[in-house]
C-alpha cells in the first residue's frame, strides 16, 4: 500500500462504501473515515480487507494519511452535516486542498460553499452521483461542478470510476463525467437529472395502470409489453428493470410488485426541480406533475376512503389490444421526449441567471451510461446539441420534432381512453399540453393580460406595436391613466 492515500471519503453508507471500492479497483489508495469508528473497522475488515483502503481514527489522521493537494470526498447526508464536517476539516487543512460534496446536495448550498471555500484558500466540488449502488461500485455517471481549479486533481480519479460508453463511431471508450461548470453547476445537472428520473418513473407507472385497469393485462403480460419496449426507442434502465420487477415472484409465487402498498416516498430532488422551474419561469410541467403524483399516493387513506364514496366511470375495453400498446408505447415515448425537452430549457435558464457555461451534449453523454435515467435518445440529445449549439428546445431538432408529431395519434387516443375510464395519467397528459402549448402559435393569455389590466392595471402590449412597448386602459371609465409597474417573475 503507498505510504499516503490518494484520496479520503467520508461516509461509509452504502454509496460511500462502494465508492471506495470502485476507486481501490481502478488502481488508487483510498482513506476512509466515519464519525462512527466501529464502521470504519467493520469496512476495513470486511469488504475492504486486503484492499488498499485505510481506516482514519480522527479528522488529523484522515488529512494526514492524504498526499497533496489534498483531496477529501464527502458522502454524507445533505444540508447541515456537510455544513458541519467542512468545519470540521477546514482548520486540518492547506491552501490548494480540496473538499468534494458528492451527496444530493441542493445547488444553492453548492453555490456558497464555493465560494465560501474559496475565500479560505481552498478549492470545492460539488458533484452529482448518480447510479445507485450497483453504479457507486461498478461505474456511476457523475457530474462535477464547483471551483475549476480543482477539476485536474479530480479529475483522473472521477473519470476512472466513472461508466464508460463508446463515442460516436463506436470504437473509442468515453468516461460518463467531464467538468460541468461553476459554484453549483454540477448538483443543479444531477438535479434536472432527478427531476427527469422522476418523469420517467411516473409516465412508467401510468402505462402500467392503463395496462392493468383499461386492458386487464396480467403481471406476465405486462412484463413481456416492457421486455418488448425494452428493444425499440425505449431501451432504457428504467424500462429494464420494470421489465424485471413483474418478472420477480414472492415466496408464495405471486408477483412481488401486487402486493406493495402504493405510497411513493421522495426525498426531495424532485421537489427542488420543480421550485427552481418556477423561479427561473420555466414550464416544467411534467416533472411537477410527478412529483405531485407522489405526493398522491402518500394520500392513502384518504383515497381508499373517497373510493368507497365518489365512483368513476365503468366502461369495459373493447379495442384492439395490440394497436392500444403500440400507442401506448408512442405516447411513452414522445413524452419523455418532453420531459427531456423541458429539463434542457431549465439548465439553459440557469446557465444565464448563474453565468454558467454548460456543455449540453456533453451532459446527454454523461447521463448515457451509469446513471438511473441512462437511455438509448440520450445519443440522439447530443447529436442535436452538436448540429446546433443554440438549439433552444429539444422540440426544435428534427429527430425529436418528428418522432413526437408522429406519434401524437396514438398519444391522443391514449389519452381519451384515460379519460374515459377514469384513470389519472398526470404526467402522460401534461407532456401533451405541453405538446400542444408549445405548438400553438396564439395562447389566450391576450385575455389573461386584459383581465390583469382591468383589475390591477399590470398593462398589456398589442400585436399592432412593437414589442417592449405597454398600454394601459381605463376599463370601466372609473380608472385612472396610472399603470401599474411592469414586471416578470
Amino acid at each position: 500500500m503507498k505510504e499516503q492515500s490518494d484520496i479520503g471519503l467520508v461516509g461509509l453508507a452504502v454509496m460511500g462504501e462502494n465508492l471506495i471500492l470502485n476507486m481501490e479497483s481502478k488502481g488508487f489508495t483510498v482513506t476512509a473515515y466515519n464519525r462512527s469508528h466501529e464502521k470504519v473497522d467493520r469496512f476495513v475488515n470486511g469488504r475492504a480487507s486486503g484492499k488498499n483502503i485505510r481506516g482514519a481514527v480522527s479528522i488529523q489522521d484522515l488529512v494526514d494519511s492524504l498526499v497533496r493537494p489534498r483531496k477529501i470526498m464527502l458522502m454524507v447526508k445533505a444540508g447541515q452535516p456537510v455544513d458541519d464536517f467542512i468545519e470540521q476539516l477546514i482548520p486540518f487543512l492547506e491552501n490548494g486542498d480540496i473538499i468534494i460534496d458528492g451527496g444530493n446536495t441542493h445547488f444553492p448550498d453548492s453555490n456558497r460553499r464555493t465560494a465560501y471555500l474559496e475565500s479560505k484558500g481552498l478549492l470545492y466540488v460539488g458533484t452529482g452521483v448518480s447510479g445507485g449502488e450497483e453504479g457507486a461500485l461498478k461505474g456511476p455517471s457523475i457530474m462535477p461542478g464547483g471551483s475549476k481549479d480543482a477539476w485536474p486533481a479530480v479529475r483522473p480519479i472521477f473519470q476512472a470510476i466513472a461508466a464508460k460508453v463508446a463515442d460516436d463511431n463506436g470504437d473509442v471508450v468515453v468516461p460518463c463525467c467531464d467538468w460541468v461548470g461553476d459554484a453549483g453547476a454540477g448538483h443543479f445537472v444531477k438535479m434536472v437529472h432527478n427531476g427527469i428520473e422522476y418523469g420517467d418513473m411516473q409516465l412508467i407507472c401510468e402505462a402500467y395502470q392503463l395496462m392493468k385497469t383499461v386492458l386487464h393485462l396480467t403481471s406476465d403480460e405486462i412484463q413481456q409489453v416492457f421486455a418488448q419496449w425494452n428493444d425499440t426507442e425505449l431501451n432504457s434502465y428504467l424500462i429494464e428493470i420494470t421489465r424485471d420487477i413483474f418478472a420477480f415472484r414472492d415466496e408464495e409465487g405471486e408477483p412481488l410488485v401486487e402486493k406493495i402498498l402504493d405510497t411513493a416516498g421522495q426525498k426531495g430532488t424532485g421537489k427542488w426541480t420543480g421550485v427552481a422551474a418556477l423561479d427561473l419561469g420555466v414550464p416544467l410541467t411534467l416533472i411537477a406533475e410527478a412529483v405531485f403524483a407522489r405526493c398522491i399516493s402518500a394520500q392513502k387513506e384518504q383515497r381508499v376512503e373517497a373510493a368507497q364514496h365518489i365512483s368513476g366511470p365503468e366502461l369495459e375495453f373493447t379495442g384492439d389490444k395490440t394497436a392500444f400498446i403500440e400507442d401506448l408505447r408512442q405516447a411513452l415515448l414522445a413524452s419523455k421526449i418532453v420531459s427531456y425537452a423541458q429539463g434542457y430549457v431549465l439548465m439553459q435558464e440557469a446557465a444565464k441567471e448563474y453565468d454558467w457555461e454548460l456543455n449540453y451534449g456533453g451532459i446527454a453523454l454523461m447521463w448515457r451510461g451509469g446513471c438511473i435515467i441512462r437511455s438509448a435518445f440520450l445519443g440522439k440529445i447530443k447529436e442535436a446539441y452538436d448540429d446546433n449549439a443554440e438549439l433552444s428546445n429539444l422540440l426544435g431538432a428534427p429527430y425529436f420534432r418528428d418522432t413526437v408529431v408522429g406519434a401524437q395519434s396514438g398519444w391522443r387516443r391514449v389519452m381519451g381512453a384515460a379519460i374515459n375510464h377514469g384513470i389519472p395519467v398526470p404526467c402522460l397528459s401534461a407532456a401533451l399540453n405541453y405538446f400542444d402549448g408549445f405548438r400553438t402559435a396564439r395562447l389566450p393569455a391576450n385575455l389573461l393580460q386584459a383581465q390583469r389590466d382591468y383589475f390591477g392595471a399590470h398593462t398589456y402590449e398589442r400585436l399592432d406595436q412593437p414589442r417592449g412597448e405597454f398600454f394601459h386602459t381605463n376599463w370601466t371609465g372609473r380608472g385612472g391613466d396610472t399603470a401599474s409597474t411592469t414586471y416578470d417573475v
